[in-house]
C-alpha cells in the first residue's frame, strides 16, 4: 500500500506553496487507495513553536486534508536519530568538522552551474592531534563521508535525475555543532520507521534525494519513491517564503473559502480545465502525475 506523508516545518503559518505540496501529496496517496501520515519537522527549536504545530493541523483540516496517524514530532525523537547516527559512526563514516562558515566556503568547490558550493572535505583527513587542538577552540559539527558513486532515480514528476555523491553533493552534515540532528538524517530515519513509501515535495529538494537514497541503503532501509513538484512563485518571480509572509493561509482565508482555494490550486496543477470551487475528495479521481507540470509556476490568485 502507498503511504504518503505531510512533513511541514512549523516555523510559521503555511503559505500557498506549502498547501500546494500538501494537496498533491494527499491526492497522490489517496488516488492510489493509500494512507497519509503527519510528521511535524520541529527539530529547529529556535524557529519552531508548539502553537505553529497546532496551526498546521487546523489549516490542513480546514483545507479538507486528513491523515491516518497520530502526529509525530521530530523534536521528541532525538534518541532514535542518535541510534542511527551511532550505526554510521560504527561503520567509520562519521567525522568531526571544525570549519566555520567562512572556512567551509573557502574550502568548497563550485557546484555545477547553479552556484551552490560543495564541501571539499577539509576536515575529513585531519590527524588525531589536529582534531584535539581544534576541539579546544570550538565544538564540531559531524559529517558523513560519501563515496564516489553515481546515484540515479526516476522521479514521478521530474523524470530521471542523476548525481555523483562526491562531486555534486560532498560530505554533508548529520549533526550540527549545537547537537541538533540534521534534516538529512532525520527525514530518512523517520520515513523508514513510519512506513512512508512515497515522498512528494518541492523540486527545490530534488538534489537532496541522492544523498538520502544513499543513507537509506547504508542504514539498510527500503527507499521510498519520490515526486518533486514545481514551486509556486510570487508574481515578481520570487519563491514563496514564510519569512516574507507570502500568500500565507491566514490572509488567503479572508479572501477564499476552502473549496475556492483548492479549485485554484487544482487549476494550476492541470487537474481541472477551468477554475471552480472543488474539494480534495472530488479531485481524487482526476489526479494523475502526467497532468502535473514540471516547471515552476507563478501563483496569481
Amino acid at each position: 500500500m502507498v503511504c504518503g506523508r505531510f512533513a511541514p516545518s512549523p516555523s510559521g503559518r503555511m503559505h500557498l506553496g506549502n498547501l500546494w505540496s500538501c494537496l498533491l501529496a494527499w491526492l497522490s496517496a489517496r488516488s492510489a487507495g493509500g494512507r497519509m501520515v503527519l510528521r511535524l519537522e520541529d527539530l529547529d527549536t529556535d524557529r519552531c513553536r508548539s502553537e505553529y504545530c497546532d496551526q498546521v493541523m487546523r489549516d490542513l483540516e480546514w483545507l479538507g486534508l486528513d491523515w491516518d496517524n497520530e502526529p509525530v514530532y521530530q523534536s521528541r525523537r532525538t534518541e532514535i536519530y542518535a541510534e542511527y547516527f551511532y550505526q554510521l559512526e560504527q561503520q567509520g563514516l562519521i567525522y568531526p568538522c571544525y570549519c566555520t562558515r567562512a572556512e567551509r566556503l573557502a574550502a568548497s568547490a563550485p557546484h555545477r552551474s547553479d552556484g551552490i558550493t560543495v564541501y571539499g572535505g577539509r576536515c575529513r583527513h585531519l590527524s588525531e592531534q589536529e582534531r584535539r587542538s581544534l576541539s579546544a577552540a570550538r565544538r564540531p559539527a559531524w559529517r558523513v563521508a560519501v563515496p564516489a558513486e553515481e546515484y540515479s532515480f526516476e522521479d514521478l514528476c521530474q523524470g530521471r535525475y542523476t548525481e555523483w555523491l562526491d562531486r555534486d553533493c560532498g560530505d554533508f552534515i548529520l549533526r550540527r555543532s549545537d547537537g541538533v540532528y540534521a534534516y538529512q538524517l532525520a527525514v530518512v530515519v523517520d520515513d523508514a520507521l513510519m512506513g512512508v513509501t512515497q515522498v512528494v515535495r518541492g523540486r527545490d529538494l530534488l538534489d537532496s534525494t541522492p544523498r538520502q537514497l544513499w543513507l537509506c541503503k547504508t542504514l539498510g532501509f527500503d527507499a521510498p519513491e519520490h515526486a518533486h513538484v514545481p514551486l509556486l512563485l510570487a508574481p515578481d518571480g520570487r519563491r514563496l517564503a514564510k519569512r516574507d509572509r507570502d500568500q500565507e493561509l491566514g490572509q488567503l482565508q479572508q479572501q477564499y473559502t476552502a473549496p475556492e482555494l483548492v479549485g485554484r490550486l487544482a487549476h494550476l496543477a492541470g487537474l481541472i480545465p477551468e477554475y471552480g470551487p472543488i474539494t480534495p475528495t472530488q479531485l481524487i479521481p482526476l489526479f494523475h502525475w502526467n497532468k502535473i507540470p514540471k516547471e515552476d509556476l507563478v501563483a496569481r490568485l
